[in-house]
């Protein structure tokens, strides 16, 4: 029977993401696989980790594209976004919590490939007036993906339910991020 590579890295995210130092026999039975397998499949944890970062800054950089953030309102945008990362943040907590792929210096560019599109998503934002600029573009764009990661956690425990994830995100951190007249 052929292993499908891609079903090995989502069930390596539903085991990571939450427990980041979990052992690969943990990742070859959520699998379904043999810790061999596995082992043929990734040579090691290190390919393992390094694979799923990979797979999670493919997806944020997808979800960019979908929610087409450099076009229109920027809320409206940031909205989009939202609807398009939230399938996905159990990566994106796997991506906030997994300290050694800030030793990978190509897994570092992808992720400043991303963040600097988020960035210039709030900085645009700010122009228009729509968010808060007293909060660094960067601050913001910081705290959403720590929030998306949130979510990735919360629905994986239970806490969250799917359906509402996308709803819950943009309410809360729109919240604090929307500029509001009465404020200076």
């Amino acid at each position: 029977m052929a292993t499908d590579r891609d079903s090995v890295l989502e069930a390596a995210v539903g085991v990571l993401s939450r427990r980041p130092t979990a052992h690969l026999d943990e990742v070859a039975r959520a699998a379904g696989i043999s810790r061999a397998t596995l082992h043929r499949i990734f040579p090691g944890r290190e390919a393992l980790i390094r694979e799923v970062g990979a797979l999670g800054l493919r997806r944020f950089a997808d979800a960019l594209d979908a929610a087409r953030v450099e076009e229109g309102d920027a809320q409206a945008a940031l909205r989009r976004l939202i609807n398009a990362l939230v399938p996905d943040a159990a990566l994106c907590a796997f991506l906030a919590g997994e300290n050694q792929l800030y030793d990978d210096p190509e897994i570092n560019e992808l992720w400043e490939l991303q963040d600097a599109r988020v960035r210039a998503l709030f900085l645009r934002g700010q122009q228009e007036g729509v968010f808060r600029i007293e909060l660094s573009a960067g601050w913001l764009s910081e705290a959403f993906f720590d929030l998306v990661a949130g979510v990735g956690w919360a629905v994986q425990d239970g806490r969250l339910a799917p359906r509402d994830s996308a709803h819950s995100l943009a309410e809360l951190f729109l919240g604090g991020a929307l500029r509001r007249p009465d404020r200076s």
